[in-house]
């Protein structure tokens, strides 16, 4: 360091250096209460459009009118009592009129459904869940929160499994494909890319076909064997063993577009300058990898891999109704089927939450991993 350089250091007060100090906190703690109120904007407005898509803007409610009326018109119209024989038809629609009218002030539905919409979203806003319509939980509770914790460890066992395997295995493919550009294995990873365009449902049933219904050497689908073993080994073993096809459909519908993009990507970067300068040093390849190419490209990895554990939640509808899979998704694809609105949107606001606070968490964690990145408006100038 040059003597011009010492001289400014030392003219550094501490007084200076406190309000410097004073100065980077106030602006993370800006950007922290704008980034917050930012992102809490977009989670309402995102819970309300499901609201609304949810109810089809109140055709839902429609929808339950006309069923209230009708279980109340059975109701009595087949009540054998003698007081109802006595009734005459005039009496009845009276009675089946108050009657509806009663059931619809019990479940809200004699208010607009604009001001119900808005007291659903102050509910799901404070994940007051509530609960559902037709839907039950295993225990037979109709709370949502019950229905949704039930079926989140089947689908963490599996998308858990699949995607973090997926993720990693794509990841050093991809530095593979990356040193041996052009060869064999990357020009095959390249040809097979477009196959991915095919979801990992379609690749299941062909998994199923095969090696469930010819082969006969792993299940159809499910969770576990019927009975499930009593032992908790053999319940393990037989959790991993219906675990096969699912998964190997996740990978196999993801596994060479996921390899090319990565792959692509490390390309970019092994081509910059400061690579090549470091190769005229005379630096390892690894030690090339590891410092100019992974380390630049990290905050990518890193945003990466988060939107995997979060997209955890959501499960796949479709791929756990074709294994018969008891997660999520298979209770999401039900409470669509049945216009369980408490359950949609009780999924939509704990995913919403999620990725918020995701999003939220890695502003920072790019500070932390990439020196060139500076929270606040100096950060954005720079």
């Amino acid at each position: 360091m040059s003597d011009a350089a010492l001289t400014m250091d030392m003219d550094v007060t501490p007084q200076e250096q406190e309000k410097t100090g004073t100065s980077t906190f106030s602006r993370v703690a800006r950007y922290t209460l704008v980034r917050v109120i930012l992102l809490f904007l977009m989670v309402i407005v995102g819970v309300y459009l499901t609201i609304l898509i949810a109810n089809m803007g109140g055709y839902v409610d429609e929808m339950r009118r006309g069923f209230i009326r009708e279980h109340v018109s059975v109701a009595i119209f087949a009540d054998e009592s003698a007081e109802m024989k006595r009734m005459s038809s005039e009496e009845k629609k009276a009675l089946i009129e108050e009657r509806v009218a009663l059931a619809e002030k019990r479940l809200g539905l004699d208010k607009p459904f604009v001001v119900r919409s808005f007291a659903f979203l102050k509910d799901a806003m404070t994940l007051n869940l509530g609960l559902a319509e037709l839907m039950f939980s295993d225990s037979g509770s109709k709370q949502v929160r019950l229905i949704l914790l039930e079926r989140l460890p089947p689908t963490l066992a599996l998308w858990g499994a699949a995607n973090l395997f997926l993720f990693f295995l794509s990841l050093f493919l991809a530095l593979y494909l990356s040193r041996r550009y052009g060869s064999l294995l990357d020009k095959l990873i390249v040809a097979l890319a477009p196959s991915s365009a095919a979801p990992a449902w379609f690749y299941g049933l062909f998994l199923i076909l095969i090696f469930a219904a010819v082969l006969q050497i792993l299940p159809f689908g499910s969770m576990v064997a019927a009975p499930p073993p009593e032992s908790t080994v053999g319940y393990a073993l037989s959790v991993l063993k219906h675990l096969i096809l699912p998964v190997s459909a996740i990978v196999i519908s993801a596994i060479f577009a996921s390899a090319y993009g990565w792959r692509t990507f490390f390309l970019i970067y092994s081509s910059e300058d400061y690579v090549e300068m470091a190769k005229a040093k005379g630096l390892s390849s690894r030690e090339i990898e590891r410092r100019y190419i992974l380390r630049p490209t990290l905050p990518t990895i890193i945003t990466s891999f988060a939107m995997t554990l979060i997209a955890l939640w959501q499960g796949a509808i479709i791929l756990e109704t074709v294994f018969n899979w008891p997660g999520l998704g298979r209770a999401l694809y039900r409470a669509i089927g049945l216009f369980d609105t408490p359950v949609i949107v009780g999924s939509t606001v704990i995913y919403a939450y999620l990725l918020a606070i995701t999003v939220f968490l890695l502003d920072f964690i790019y500070a932390l991993v990439d020196p060139r990145v500076k929270i606040g408006d100096e950060g954005r100038r720079a």
